[in-house]
């Protein structure tokens, strides 16, 4: 089965458009996780725009501690992001190349250009007890690196399947998506997914064997917003499960 992690980010963006803490994150996890979500990802950028470093904080004794479920921190692995997973410990940190000013993740790793900076902070983590996973391109041509430099997972970023879903240029995409999760495996890497996908082409991406966790965000808030959060999580909880 995959695990279905809900990135809350959007709703730590509304949350700061007021100044409030309305809508509170902690609730909306909660909620999510009392729904039967497997875990929570949050993913703080420096200008915490949305996500604040105190959310990751804030968030483990409950994912964690009250729910025994996973938390999964995503960002670009600067100082002060990761004094504060060292800190905290989440279950998996994700390693994303995104620029400071970046308004969403659009690009995996360069494996090869990054190794020095890879290698380094992936042994910093597991030495802490943290599962590492890196964001990669499914057409990353050195995607096996990953596994060399000691991480324990990658996630394909899947905005390229989710632009060709419902289109000619589907099935290929699909299939090259396919491949790289091939790809990963055999290195003895697992496979995680994120970006861009929804309640309408989850169920077509996971034909792909073997995915353990996919991460969704900004999809499940709005279809929150338009459906309700109970049909919403019990929809991706039913997709994820294998019941499509």
């Amino acid at each position: 089965m995959t695990c279905l992690s809900v990135n809350i980010n959007k709703v730590a963006l509304l949350r700061n458009s007021r100044g409030r803490d309305f809508p509170s994150v902690l609730g909306f996890a909660e909620r999510c996780l009392a729904l039967g979500a497997h875990g929570i990802t949050l993913h703080p950028r420096p200008d915490q725009r949305h996500a604040r470093y105190r959310d990751v904080e804030e968030l483990l004794p409950l994912v964690c501690g009250q729910y025994g479920r996973e938390l999964n921190v995503e960002g670009y692995p600067a100082e002060e992001l990761l004094q504060l997973v060292e800190r905290v410990r989440p279950t998996q940190f994700t390693l994303v190349p995104d620029a400071p000013g970046q308004l969403t993740s659009d690009h995996g790793w360069d494996l090869q250009r990054h190794e020095g900076l890879l290698r380094e902070v992936i042994a910093r983590l597991k030495h802490q007890g943290i599962r590492v996973s890196l964001f990669v391109d499914h057409d990353q041509p050195h995607l096996e690196l990953a596994a060399a430099y000691g991480a324990d997972r990658v996630e394909l970023y899947t905005e390229p399947y989710a632009m060709a879903f419902g289109t000619p240029q589907e099935a290929a995409v699909l299939a090259g998506f396919r491949a790289a999760a091939a790809r990963a495996q055999a290195a003895g890497l697992g496979v995680n997914a994120g970006h861009d996908l929804n309640l309408l082409n989850l169920g077509r991406f996971l034909q792909i064997p073997g995915i353990l966790e996919v991460s969704i965000g900004h999809a499940l808030t709005v279809e929150c917003i338009e459906r309700g959060v109970e049909f919403v999580i019990g929809r991706y909880l039913q997709i994820v499960g294998g019941g499509a």
